[in-house]
């Protein structure tokens, strides 16, 4: 039997790598036509959608991102939206941009689809929350490149093995808002629903989630976050948008190319952040308003 080095000899080898590529051979010999199914899914998500966002020109998406901000934020977001936007136009990779965006779009989609009914799972049963904690602990620590491992080997290289594996990658954050806003819900409230007769799914849609809107906000924010920082990794597999122009700028050591691609990313990232973060911000407010008109 193989034993550990380092320690006297005295440990045994424990296997786990070669269990775990046991497991995804095994995965990908009987599952293939699911695995094809989900990467002819994937595609017809982000192929439209890159070509929705690079068919007009593209100072019509400056101006409509910018109107956007502008309306949630105010008129300074909305011309520093602009200008940074335009910043980006100005530099070659206008359509690797916009890849970007619909990569993390989609990616993001998925991931929150996934989060928010598991959060509210485990927010709703202590077994469930106990089985998933430490899976997300393994989640949100296992390193951002081995997620690319496994998705190339079950989908190949490209565009679907990048988005599945951001996917995976943030959705941790969302799970776990989403479970946090539910559980500081006041119980007092929850009482007052029963007491009026509610039923248990009545007062989760009628008042924990409204209640819980806020923190779940905050967790679309952190997905978006990681799910734009994945997918620039997972130019490694051909994922495509900026994360191809930083690795080939990496690789053939090109100073500018990659400042300008980092630039780029950092533009993108911060309208990203402080749009849903308004979304969420007006969502409060909202919130807010209407416990003031009913009280």
């Amino acid at each position: 039997m193989n034993t550990a080095e380092g320690l006297d000899g005295m440990l045994p080898y424990v296997r786990i790598g070669e269990a775990f590529e046991a497991g995804v051979e095994w995965s990908t010999e009987r599952l293939s036509p699911v695995f094809d199914g989900i990467a002819t899914g994937v595609e017809s998500l982000v192929g439209p959608l890159v070509d929705l966002l690079t068919a007009p020109p593209a100072i019509v998406v400056v101006l409509l991102i910018a109107g956007l901000g502008w309306w949630l934020r105010g008129w300074k977001f909305g011309l520093g939206a602009a200008l940074g936007l335009a910043l980006v136009a100005g530099m070659p990779f206008w359509e690797e941009t916009m890849s970007t965006l619909a990569l993390v779009l989609v990616a993001s989609a998925l991931a929150l689809l996934l989060a928010v009914p598991l959060g509210i799972l485990i927010a709703e049963n202590p077994r469930a929350s106990a089985l998933a904690r430490p899976v997300l602990d393994l989640m949100q620590t296992m390193p951002a490149f081995v997620y690319l491992i496994p998705a190339i080997f079950y989908f190949g290289v490209g565009a679907v093995p990048g988005v599945l594996a951001t996917v995976v990658f943030s959705m941790p954050p969302g799970v776990r808002l989403t479970e946090l806003g539910l559980r500081q819900v006041d119980r007092e409230v929850i009482e007052a629903g029963q007491a009026f007769g509610a039923s248990p799914w009545m007062i989760l849609l009628r008042t924990k989630l409204p209640l819980a809107l806020p923190a779940i906000m905050t967790g679309v924010n952190q997905v978006i976050m990681l799910a734009l920082s994945m997918v620039v990794i997972a130019g490694m597999v051909g994922a495509g948008g900026l994360g191809d122009v930083i690795m080939t700028a990496l690789a053939r050591v090109q100073v500018g190319a990659g400042f300008e691609g980092g630039i780029a990313v950092v533009i993108l990232a911060v309208v990203l952040d402080r749009l849903t973060d308004s979304i969420g911000a007006r969502t409060a407010a909202a919130k807010a308003q209407r416990a003031m008109q009913q009280a």
